[in-house]
């Protein structure tokens, strides 16, 4: 089955020959035309997928928790910049806000609450979403366009849908994967001339096989330099939570998924989501050489959990029939709990903080 997209890419192909794997990422989501997030509406069961803050409205008062925490550990400071990057329904938001009015007064009274949003159709359902907060809320194009001042942060899946540079192991090294077409005009997998700096790879390389996948994501580390020097400039916490790994390793990671399940990443070019796991230790790098404080990097699991998730499932399962009850614990579990393709286990948060300040649940990592 072709896409409107595909054939858009199978001309440029024609035309220019083979395009990377950072060039076709990043046509399949944002192509002006026929791009995803330009066409589609990806979230809940009628999507393509499903993301945390749609589960439960535990998850987003869990990250309210934290942000209020970190709020009192920098000092309480006044005025506050809440940031959200790429807030899908708006429905994270939501639940940290009511989390805040509750918990902390004088933080919702002061706080502005600015959405990075480039789709003018989710801006409307965000409108919409946070109707009771409108007067509080700003809409952004870019994170440049946040004003300055004392900044907390939370990005919610956001650099898992930011391309990637992809090289496969050769007879004669690592060289550049790109998209070209096979013999029958179908979109296919090749490798190119450009090769990696052999410093990028992961310490101890060099012995492994030929077909062998190395993913590097410098447009990742321009968004978290982008974080970095916001925090350093104005002070705050950053929160980043997606799927991914702790330590920097070999593997091709790049995805598609159509309608909740898995699918060939060519398969179905705008029509299906495009992403790629997230290399935490990469994203610590940055933030190291900026002189932040990397509070941590911890599964979403044990972040939720030592933040009380269990007692507040409780409390919301307080007195409600026995199918809430189930229903409430079912969302806890799916939320953090622990085994291979859990989202406690899959998923990481990690935060980072300038000046430095202890954040719990994290153990602050000094190296």
């Amino acid at each position: 089955m072709t896409t409107p997209l595909a054939d858009k890419i199978k001309n440029l192909i024609k035309l220019n020959g083979p395009i990377s794997v950072t060039d076709y990422f990043a046509l399949c989501l944002a192509d002006p035309e026929h791009g995803y997030y330009r066409t589609r509406e990806p979230f809940g069961q009628s999507g393509d997928f499903i993301t945390a803050p749609e589960i439960s409205q535990l998850f987003g008062e869990m990250i309210g928790v934290f942000l209020v925490h970190a709020w009192q550990q920098h000092g309480s400071p006044i005025p506050v910049n809440l940031v959200e990057i790429g807030p899908g329904r708006g429905t994270m938001m939501l639940d940290i806000m009511r989390v805040v009015r509750r918990l902390a007064p004088t933080l919702f009274d002061e706080l502005q609450i600015h959405l990075v949003e480039t789709s003018d159709r989710l801006r409307g359902v965000q409108r919409v979403t946070l109707e009771a907060f409108s007067a509080k809320v700003h809409w952004h194009r870019g994170f440049d366009d946040v004003p300055p001042g004392f900044t907390l942060i939370a990005a919610n899946e956001l650099f898992d849908a930011i391309p990637i540079r992809q090289f496969v192991k050769t007879g004669t090294g690592f060289r550049e994967r790109l998209v070209g077409l096979d013999a029958d005009d179908e979109l296919a997998f090749g490798v190119g001339m450009a090769t990696i700096d052999p410093t990028l790879l992961p310490q101890g390389s060099g012995g492994e096989p030929e077909g062998t996948v190395y993913e590097v994501a410098p447009a990742r580390q321009a968004v978290m330099q982008a974080l970095c020097d916001r925090l350093t400039q104005n002070g705050g916490t950053a929160v980043i939570i997606d799927y991914g790994h702790m330590a920097t390793s070999f593997g091709d990671t790049l995805q598609a998924v159509l309608r909740h399940d898995y699918d060939h990443p060519l398969a179905h070019p705008g029509e299906a989501d495009l992403t790629s796991h997230v290399d935490f230790e990469d994203l610590a790098r940055v933030a190291r050489a900026s002189n932040l404080q990397i509070n941590g990097c911890l599964h979403q699991g044990d972040f939720l959990y030592g933040l009380g998730l269990a007692q507040r499932a409780q409390a919301l399962a307080s007195g409600k029939a026995e199918q809430e009850q189930r229903a409430i614990a079912l969302a806890a579990d799916r939320l953090a709990g622990a085994g291979e393709g859990k989202m406690g286990e899959l998923f990481k948060v990690m935060a980072v903080s300038s000046p430095k300040v202890a954040l719990a649940p994290f153990k602050p990592v000094t190296r």
